[in-house]
C-alpha cells in the first residue's frame, strides 16, 4: 500500500529465538484490560503478544466498527467492556460498549461545547475533548474531564450513574494561559487525564491555588493542592513515579516539568522542578517514566530528548539528544526508547544516542511494546503499523507489516491492545475492533 514499506518475511522459529522475539512473560491466554491511559501499567508495555504470523497484519476486517463522537480521548478496556467519551451536537457522551461486538450497553451524556471556554487558536487541528477516562477497580468509578473543564465521576457498576461532579472552571475561576514563546497565544482547554492514587482522583487544573489537585474520589471534596501554580500544560496528564520510595507524580506543566510527593502530610509538595518552556504552551508530550527517571521531549523552540534522574533533592540530566516527539509519549523496552513522530525511531536508553529510524507516520502516534519483540504503531491519518524493535533489526527499522487504510481521520486517540483485540480510534469518533485471529465481521451501531 501507499506509504508502507515492503514486509520482510517473519524470522523462523530458531532465528526469532536468538532476536530475542519470544519472550515467557506472554500471557495471551488471558491478556489484560487497559483500565488506564498507556494501559494497566501506564507504561504502553503489554504481557500479550502481536499476533504476528507473517504477511497482512491483523488478518481479516474488523469485528465490529462504532462511531463515538468526535475527539482525541482514547477508549479504555475493563471486563469486557469498552469505555469511551466523545463530543457530539452540544454534548459529550460517555458510552459503554461490549467489548466482544461493539454493541452499546449504556451511555450518558451533558451539554458541553466543543471547545473550553478559554480556548483560543487551532481550532481546526482539535474539537471535543482530549481527556482519556480514568478508571478506579476498587469502586467501578469512572472518572472523565471534558474540554470545558467537567470533571465527573460515573458508577459503572450503576449503567453509568453519576455520582458527582463539578466544573473547573466555575469552581477555581481559572485564567487562561499565558503565552508562551514567539508564537500566539494557544488554549486548548483541558486536555489531561485524570489520575487515581488511592483514595484520591489527581487532576491538573492549573490554577494560581495549585496547579495540581487532589480530590476525594468518593465525593469529589478537594484534599490537596500542589505548591508549583503553573498554569496547566496541553500534555495527556499526571504519571505516578516512585522516588526513593516514595510515591510522587509528575506532570509537564506550562512551565516545564513537575514533580510532586503524594505521601501522606506532604500531598503535593515539590520534589523537583525543570524549565522547559514551549512555543504555544505545546508541552503536548507526557514524562515518560523508567524507574527513577523520566524522560522529557518536546519539538517546537526546544526539538530535543532528556532524560532526568529524579531524586527528592531535584532532578540531574542524565543526556540530552537534538531528537524529539511531539505527541508520542516514548516508550521504554528492553533498554531502548522507541517513538513515532514522523518517522518511528529507537534510541538508546543509558546513553540516549539514536540507533535507528523509518517509515512515514506524520504528527499523529502512540506505540505498543509488545512481549514478542514488536512494537504496534497508529499514526498519521488511521496508519497502522508493526515494527520489529532493535533487537529483531540488527539496528534498522523493519517494517513487518503495514495498513494505511484503517481510518481517515487524524489518529490522535492512543492505540489500545486488550485480550487479543485491537482497538484504533481517529479524532472524528470513528472506532474499529480488529481481533488478533480473525473472527466474522459484525457491525456496531452509532452511540446516540
Amino acid at each position: 500500500m501507499q506509504g508502507c514499506a515492503r514486509a520482510p518475511a517473519p524470522p523462523s522459529a530458531p532465528e526469532a529465538t536468538q532476536q530475542g522475539l519470544t519472550s515467557t512473560i506472554c500471557d495471551d491466554a488471558q491478556g489484560a484490560d487497559w483500565p488506564h491511559w498507556r494501559g494497566a501499567r501506564r507504561d504502553d508495555g503489554v504481557a500479550e503478544s502481536s499476533g504476528y504470523g507473517g504477511g497482512r497484519w491483523p488478518t481479516g476486517d474488523p469485528i465490529w466498527t462504532a462511531h463515538t463522537g468526535g475527539g482525541a480521548s482514547s477508549p479504555l478496556v475493563i471486563a469486557g467492556r469498552v469505555y469511551t467519551l466523545g463530543w457530539a451536537s452540544g454534548e459529550d457522551t460517555v458510552a459503554c460498549l461490549d467489548a466482544a461486538t461493539g454493541e452499546l450497553v449504556w451511555s450518558r451524556h451533558y451539554p458541553c461545547p466543543a471547545y473550553g471556554r478559554r480556548a483560543t487558536g487551532d481550532e481546526g487541528l482539535y474539537s471535543g475533548p482530549s481527556s482519556t477516562p480514568e478508571y478506579d477497580p476498587a469502586t467501578g468509578l469512572l472518572y472523565t474531564l471534558s474540554t470545558d473543564g467537567d470533571l465527573r465521576c460515573w458508577d459503572t457498576r450503576r449503567e453509568g450513574e453519576s455520582v458527582w461532579s463539578m466544573n473547573l472552571y466555575e469552581a477555581y475561576d481559572v485564567a487562561r494561559r499565558p503565552k508562551i514563546g514567539r508564537s500566539g497565544l494557544r488554549d486548548y482547554g483541558y486536555t489531561s487525564s485524570p489520575l487515581i492514587w488511592n483514595g484520591t482522583v489527581i487532576v491538573e487544573v492549573g490554577d494560581d491555588e495549585g496547579c495540581l489537585m487532589g480530590f476525594d474520589k468518593h465525593t469529589g471534596r478537594r484534599l490537596w493542592t500542589s505548591q508549583a501554580k503553573d498554569p496547566a500544560g496541553h500534555s495527556s496528564g499526571p504519571t505516578p513515579i516512585v522516588v526513593e520510595g516514595v510515591p510522587c507524580v509528575a506532570v509537564m506543566t506550562v512551565r516545564g516539568l513537575l514533580v510532586a510527593r503524594l505521601d501522606t502530610r506532604h500531598e503535593g509538595h515539590t520534589v523537583a522542578s525543570v524549565d522547559w518552556a514551549t512555543d504555544c504552551a505545546n508541552n503536548t508530550v507526557a514524562p515518560c517514566v523508567h524507574g527513577n527517571s523520566l524522560i522529557v521531549t518536546s519539538a517546537y523552540n526546544h526539538s530535543a530528548m532528556a532524560r532526568f534522574e529524579i531524586t527528592l533533592r531535584g532532578a540531574r540530566k542524565v543526556w540530552e539528544q537534538p531528537l524529539c516527539s511531539k505527541v508520542c509519549i516514548p516508550v521504554v523496552y528492553r533498554g531502548h526508547v522507541y517513538w513515532a513522530w514522523q518517522q518511528v525511531h529507537c534510541l538508546d536508553l543509558a546513553t540516549g544516542v539514536e540507533r535507528w529510524s523509518g517509515g512515514t507516520f506524520g504528527d499523529a502516534g502512540s506505540c505498543i511494546a509488545t512481549c514478542d519483540g514488536k512494537l504496534i504503531v497508529w499514526g498519521h491519518n488511521g496508519k497502522l503499523a508493526l515494527v520489529d524493535t532493535e533487537q529483531g533489526t540488527a539496528g534498522e527499522y523493519r517494517e513487518l507489516s503495514c495498513r494505511d487504510d484503517v481510518l481517515s481521520a487524524e489518529a490522535w486517540p492512543h492505540v489500545v491492545l486488550s485480550k487479543r483485540r485491537l482497538y484504533c480510534k481517529d479524532r472524528n469518533g470513528n472506532l474499529k475492533c480488529f481481533a488478533l485471529d480473525a473472527v466474522p465481521d459484525v457491525a456496531a451501531p452509532d452511540v446516540p
